[in-house]
C-alpha cells in the first residue's frame, strides 16, 4: 500500500455535530463524511436516527438537562487528540409549547455545552453556531432595504430573543474561536414547515397573511451545509457573524408558481388572510399547545414572523470572507423538494396498500 492510499481515522480531521438528529443535522453529518471528516453525531437518547445510518458515524448521547452528565459524556467521547478539530452547534428549538423553553434550550444548553468543553480543555479549532435571521427582528419594513450583518438586532419574537441571547453569550467567550450563522428560511427534503405550504398548494390552495407586499428569502439545505464547511475551513471567519441566504428575494406569488409547476397543478387559489384573523388563529393554536404540551407551528411568535414584510438579505460579507455562492436557486430547490415529497407520498400509499392486503 502506497502512502497516498492510507486514510486511517487518525489522519482525518474530527468534527462534532451537535443536534445531528434534526432536519439540517442529518445533512451536516452526511456532508462531513463526504468531505473526509471523522464525524461524531451528538444526539439525545430519544433522538430518531432515521437519517443517521452510516456505520462510520460515532454517536455521542447527551443529556442537555443535566450539566454534569453532559460534561461526563463529552469527556468520554473525546477523540484521541482530546478535542474535536471543529464543532458545528446546530441544536435549537424553533417552536415550543412554553415560551420559557426557548431560553432554556437555545441559550441554556449552549452555555452549559461551551462551559463543559472549556472545563475539559477541549477547545476546538473552530466552533460554528447556528443562529437565525430572526435574531435581528424586522428591518426596514418600508423601503425593503436588504438586511446585512451591520443591522442592529431588535428581535420581536421569543425565539429571536433566545437566539440573540445565545449570540451575546458567545461573543463574550474570547477563548472560543466561534463563527455565527444567521440563515434565512431553510428548506429542502425532510423539512416540515415549508412542506405544509407545499401540501396546501398540492390541494390547490395557497394561504398568505397580510395584503402588503412581502419579500421572502430562502436557502436550500445543501447550500447552507456547504457554507458551514467552507466557513470552518477559513480563519477569516473567526469571531464574525454572517447572514446566509440565496442572494435573491421572492414574492409569495412567485413561490406559489414554482411549487404549483413542480407539482403539476394547473390551478391554485391564493387565499389572503387579514392580519387580525391570523393573530386570532395563532393565539388559539398557542393555547391548545400549552394545554396539550405539544408545540404548534402556529403561535404568536410565528404570527410575528409571517407579519414581517422584508426578508431581503445581503450576503456580501460571506461572499468576501469564504466565497459563499449558493448553487441552488429557489426554482431548482423547490423542484427537488417537491420531487422528494411526491416520492414519500407514493411510498406511504404503497405501504398502506401492503398493510391492507
Amino acid at each position: 500500500m502506497d502512502n497516498n492510499s492510507k486514510n486511517t481515522a487518525a489522519d482525518k480531521p474530527t468534527l462534532l455535530v451537535v443536534g445531528a438528529g434534526g432536519f439540517i443535522g442529518g445533512f451536516i453529518v452526511e456532508e462531513g463524511l463526504r468531505r473526509g471528516y471523522e464525524v461524531y453525531a451528538a444526539v439525545r437518547e430519544s433522538t430518531s436516527r432515521r437519517y443517521l445510518t452510516d456505520s462510520r458515524i460515532h454517536f455521542v448521547v447527551l443529556d442537555y438537562d443535566d450539566a454534569d452528565a453532559l460534561e461526563t459524556a463529552l469527556g468520554e467521547a473525546l477523540p484521541k487528540a482530546r478535542r474535536w478539530n471543529s464543532i458545528i452547534y446546530n441544536l435549537g428549538a424553533t417552536k415550543c409549547a412554553r415560551f420559557a423553553d426557548f431560553n432554556r434550550i437555545n441559550y441554556g444548553y449552549l452555555r452549559d455545552f461551551t462551559e463543559a468543553i472549556y472545563r475539559l480543555g477541549a477547545v476546538p479549532g473552530h466552533f460554528l453556531f447556528m443562529s437565525s435571521l430572526s435574531a435581528l427582528g424586522p428591518v426596514d419594513e418600508k423601503n425593503y432595504t436588504p438586511i446585512d450583518s451591520k443591522a442592529v438586532p431588535n428581535p420581536n419574537t421569543r425565539y429571536g430573543l433566545s437566539k440573540i441571547k445565545a449570540e451575546t453569550f458567545l461573543s463574550t467567550q474570547n477563548w472560543l474561536p466561534w463563527t455565527i450563522f444567521r440563515p434565512t428560511g431553510v428548506y429542502g427534503p425532510r423539512e416540515q414547515d415549508y412542506l405544509m405550504m407545499v401540501k396546501c398548494i398540492d390541494r390547490h390552495f395557497d394561504f398568505g397573511v397580510g395584503y402588503r407586499r412581502q419579500m421572502l428569502t430562502f436557502i436550500y439545505v445543501d447550500d447552507l451545509v456547504a457554507a458551514m464547511f467552507d466557513a470552518i475551513a477559513s480563519p477569516d471567519t473567526i469571531h464574525k457573524r454572517y447572514i446566509i441566504s440565496e442572494p435573491a428575494a421572492y414574492t409569495q406569488s412567485q413561490f406559489r408558481t414554482m411549487v404549483s409547476k413542480a407539482l403539476g397543478r394547473s390551478w391554485v387559489v391564493p387565499v389572503k388572510l387579514p392580519l387580525w384573523m391570523a393573530y386570532v388563529a395563532s393565539v388559539v393554536a398557542e393555547k391548545v399547545a400549552a394545554l396539550t404540551l405539544k408545540p404548534s407551528t402556529l403561535n404568536r411568535d410565528k404570527f410575528k414572523i409571517m407579519r414581517q414584510r422584508n426578508w431581503n438579505c445581503s450576503v456580501a460579507d460571506a461572499q468576501a470572507d469564504f466565497g459563499f455562492s449558493p448553487k441552488v436557486n429557489l426554482e431548482e430547490g423547490v423542484r427537488r423538494t417537491v420531487e422528494a415529497y411526491i416520492a414519500a407520498k407514493k411510498a406511504a400509499a404503497e405501504a398502506k396498500k401492503t398493510v391492507k392486503a
